[in-house]
């Protein structure tokens, strides 16, 4: 094993989820370690945080803005800062370590403007200093491999794609009774321009895009805020024509009870389907044309070299979001190492977010006129 990077953390702090599943996630495959953090925007919580979590004190950060330099004049620097506040918070830390080149590993949407999307992308090809996101869903091995049966054209040319991602958790007004995590997605001052289809909608193109690989040239978006008094979408009814008619339904709700993080993915070509659920992740449905369906399994026979390459233990033993999370981070540890890791999330895939919400938005504005990417 390598010697062990060193990352950092903006974000994430007491009583955050998002923050305690990259640090958990950047264990578990040994090429990271925990050192530096500016883990709140209260610097009280910021401190009382790093303490919690054993960082030296001069570590301990209270803004991003003291980090970056700090961290960017040591001789042990880190090798890398995940980003992992709300969204309006993004673009300043990403600037910040870019301009010292540090890379970044950073939540989705990259940012809540394209403006500042392509200042970024400025910055990452002046510096030469990455910036990847945690598209984490496209790290299922099953995910791997339905992307490997696509390129092998087990599928024939492709026709249809269906992704869907639907929870039930703003079905009630919880940003009325001050829930935090309610309160700043839908708030487009912290959200930006999207809801659903920034916060779970954003996954599924992006998920859509990574095993079909073909680009989006136009989308239809009808946008609904079923909740009274929401500003923001909860929820996205969305029609994508991609390159070489290839036709996209893409669903994304907040508000469809029973449901909490399920993922769908259907891809049909000329001679064969494909069906993938996150409820059974370490399954991929394969019906080829004129034969009886079967199921592909994790680890099990017929995995592809995709999938294989990124399971951890034997098949018939589940693996799931954690670590899917956790090969991106392993991921990123190569590419910060010198290794071509070509499936990663990089800045494009971050234009391509912000494009897409920007584009739903507009259509919903025009009744679902269609709006070329």
């Amino acid at each position: 094993m390598p010697k062990k990077l060193k990352l950092g953390m903006v974000g994430g702090g007491q009583d955050a989820f998002i923050g305690t599943v990259h640090r958990m996630a950047a264990r578990l495959d040994g090429h990271w370690e925990f050192v530096a953090g500016a883990l709140s925007s209260t610097p009280e919580r910021a401190l009382a945080s790093g303490t919690e979590l054993g960082l030296d004190n001069d570590r301990i950060y209270t803004d991003f803005d003291s980090m970056a330099r700090s961290e960017a004049a040591r001789d042990d620097r880190i090798d890398a800062v995940s980003i992992v506040t709300p969204n309006h918070a993004h673009f300043g830390p990403a600037k910040a370590f870019l301009e010292r080149g540090i890379p970044v590993i950073c939540d989705k949407p990259l940012t809540t403007t394209l403006e500042d999307a392509n200042t970024l992308a400025t910055l990452v090809e002046q510096t030469k200093t990455p910036i990847i996101l945690t598209h984490n869903y496209t790290a299922y091995p099953m995910i791997r491999h339905a992307r490997e049966m696509v390129e092998a054209g087990e599928l024939g040319d492709l026709r249809i794609i269906h992704i869907e991602y639907i929870q039930d958790w703003l079905a009630e007004p919880l940003e009325s009774f001050g829930q935090k995590q309610a309160s700043w997605r839908t708030d487009p001052v912290k959200s930006g321009a999207g809801g659903a289809i920034g916060d779970i909608g954003t996954h599924a193109y992006n998920l859509a895009r990574f095993v079909a690989q073909k680009k989006a040239n136009r989308l239809s978006a009808h946008l609904h805020s079923f909740m009274p008094g929401r500003v923001l979408d909860d929820n996205a009814h969305i029609i994508i024509d991609f390159e070489e008619q290839l036709r996209g339904v893409l669903l994304a709700s907040q508000v469809m009870p029973g449901y909490e993080n399920e993922i769908r993915l259907r891809i049909s070509g000329s001679q064969g389907s494909i069906e993938w659920h996150q409820s059974s992740a370490n399954q991929l449905l394969f019906a080829k044309l004129g034969e009886a369906p079967r199921i592909v399994r994790r680890a099990g026979a017929g995995a592809g070299i995709m999938a294989n390459a990124v399971s951890r233990i034997p098949g018939g033993h589940p693996e799931g979001y954690l670590e899917a999370f956790a090969t991106i981070y392993t991921e990123v540890a190569g590419l910060i190492r010198g290794e071509d890791q070509p499936l990663l999330p990089d800045i494009r895939a971050g234009i391509e977010g912000l494009e897409f919400i920007s584009n739903c938005v507009d259509s919903a504005h025009q009744d679902g006129a269609w709006v070329k990417f």
